[in-house]
């Protein structure tokens, strides 16, 4: 998996004070994209041990509420496998912080992945330009939803974060 940024202390990619991993690949190709540079799979850097250091570095702050997983998108099959091996560390090292995670693939398409099971909360759906709107809070289109994943696997229906309309 490659990546382009990771951003410290970020307070508008989820609740809290966050750590954001950007990563490379995304085959949706949204129109006005915020960040276009990431579809390209093969662009930005390796992602390496010395990177998850880093982040875990991050996590030990007891003011960082949690990781952000963005990109491009973090659900981009050749991101999957190390996406959930990375996600599964963080559960296992800091189950106190969240996983929250974009993806422009919907819930329907992505509910039985295996990293399902360490993400907390998951926003579905594409960026779609005719639905963008700058009121709504840590999603771009009112075609996206913020979903609390645990719930709603073990609900088996969709149960929205409860901030969604902020």
């Amino acid at each position: 998996m490659n990546y382009h940024n990771i951003t410290k202390d970020d307070m508008l990619n989820g609740d809290g004070l966050r750590v954001v991993l950007w990563v490379a690949g995304c085959s949706h190709g949204c129109k006005n994209c915020h960040n276009p540079i990431t579809w390209d799979a093969n662009g930005g850097l390796p992602f390496t041990e010395k990177e998850e250091a880093e982040i875990f570095e991050q996590l030990e702050h007891s003011y960082i509420s949690g990781i952000t997983l963005s990109g491009g998108d973090p659900l981009f099959p050749q991101n999957r496998s190390a996406i959930t091996a990375l996600a599964k560390k963080i559960k296992q090292k800091f189950p106190q912080k969240t996983i929250w995670c974009y993806t422009g693939y919907l819930w329907e398409d992505v509910k039985d992945l295996e990293v399902m099971s360490y993400i907390d909360i998951l926003v579905d759906g594409p960026f779609l330009q005719e639905q963008k709107d700058t009121k709504l809070h840590w999603k771009g289109s009112a075609n996206q939803r913020i979903i609390q994943v645990p719930s709603s696997l073990s609900m088996k229906k969709i149960v929205l974060y409860n901030d969604e309309n902020r």
